[in-house]
Protein backbone atom coordinates (compact mmCIF):
# COMPACT_ATOMS: atom_id res chain seq x y z
CA UNK A 1 0.00 0.00 0.00
CA UNK A 2 3.12 2.00 0.91
CA UNK A 3 4.17 1.74 -2.42
CA UNK A 4 0.81 2.87 -4.34
CA UNK A 5 0.84 5.99 -2.58
CA UNK A 6 4.55 6.95 -3.14
CA UNK A 7 3.68 6.12 -6.68
CA UNK A 8 0.35 8.35 -6.69
CA UNK A 9 2.06 11.01 -5.11
CA UNK A 10 4.77 10.93 -7.88
CA UNK A 11 2.08 10.86 -10.78
CA UNK A 12 0.52 14.36 -8.98
CA UNK A 13 3.87 16.02 -8.84
CA UNK A 14 4.27 15.62 -12.35
CA UNK A 15 0.64 16.53 -13.36
CA UNK A 16 1.26 19.63 -11.22
CA UNK A 17 4.45 20.51 -13.02
CA UNK A 18 2.94 19.84 -16.61
CA UNK A 19 0.38 22.14 -16.01
CA UNK A 20 1.99 25.14 -14.12
CA UNK A 21 3.89 27.66 -16.30
CA UNK A 22 7.42 27.73 -17.01
CA UNK A 23 9.57 30.27 -16.74
CA UNK A 24 11.06 31.99 -19.25
CA UNK A 25 13.89 34.31 -19.24
CA UNK A 26 16.34 34.96 -22.00
CA UNK A 27 19.22 36.94 -22.44
CA UNK A 28 21.15 38.54 -25.32
CA UNK A 29 24.62 38.15 -25.45
CA UNK A 30 27.02 39.42 -28.34
CA UNK A 31 30.71 37.92 -28.66
CA UNK A 32 33.30 39.94 -28.45
CA UNK A 33 35.80 38.73 -31.57
CA UNK A 34 32.45 38.32 -33.95
CA UNK A 35 29.43 40.55 -33.05
CA UNK A 36 27.19 37.59 -33.49
CA UNK A 37 24.64 37.93 -31.03
CA UNK A 38 22.74 34.89 -29.38
CA UNK A 39 19.36 34.60 -27.22
CA UNK A 40 20.49 32.46 -24.36
CA UNK A 41 17.99 30.99 -22.45
CA UNK A 42 18.73 31.39 -18.60
CA UNK A 43 16.74 28.08 -17.42
CA UNK A 44 20.03 26.44 -19.11
CA UNK A 45 22.07 25.85 -15.61
CA UNK A 46 25.86 26.50 -17.44
CA UNK A 47 26.74 29.51 -18.54
CA UNK A 48 28.33 30.33 -22.28
CA UNK A 49 31.14 28.14 -23.12
CA UNK A 50 33.35 30.78 -23.85
CA UNK A 51 33.83 34.06 -21.89
CA UNK A 52 34.32 36.52 -24.70
CA UNK A 53 30.62 37.77 -24.80
CA UNK A 54 29.12 40.42 -23.35
CA UNK A 55 24.99 40.50 -22.05
CA UNK A 56 23.70 43.08 -23.51
CA UNK A 57 20.16 42.98 -23.19
CA UNK A 58 18.54 40.66 -19.87
CA UNK A 59 15.79 38.79 -18.34
CA UNK A 60 13.01 39.12 -21.54
CA UNK A 61 10.30 37.29 -20.57
CA UNK A 62 9.42 35.53 -23.86
CA UNK A 63 11.11 34.19 -26.23
CA UNK A 64 9.90 36.26 -29.21
CA UNK A 65 10.99 39.19 -26.98
CA UNK A 66 14.40 38.28 -27.10
CA UNK A 67 13.90 37.76 -31.03
CA UNK A 68 12.43 41.50 -31.82
CA UNK A 69 15.30 42.71 -29.29
CA UNK A 70 17.79 40.98 -31.38
CA UNK A 71 16.50 42.31 -35.02
CA UNK A 72 16.46 45.42 -33.79
CA UNK A 73 19.69 45.38 -32.62
CA UNK A 74 20.88 44.10 -35.66
CA UNK A 75 19.05 47.08 -37.51
CA UNK A 76 21.22 49.55 -35.54
CA UNK A 77 24.38 47.63 -36.40
CA UNK A 78 24.76 46.74 -32.72
CA UNK A 79 24.78 42.58 -33.72
CA UNK A 80 25.33 41.57 -36.56
CA UNK A 81 23.44 38.62 -38.43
Amino acid sequence: MRKLSIHVAALALTALAATSPAKADYSLIRWQDTGYCEIWDNNIPTQPWSTNYTTIGSWLQAFPDALKAKGDLTRIGVCKF
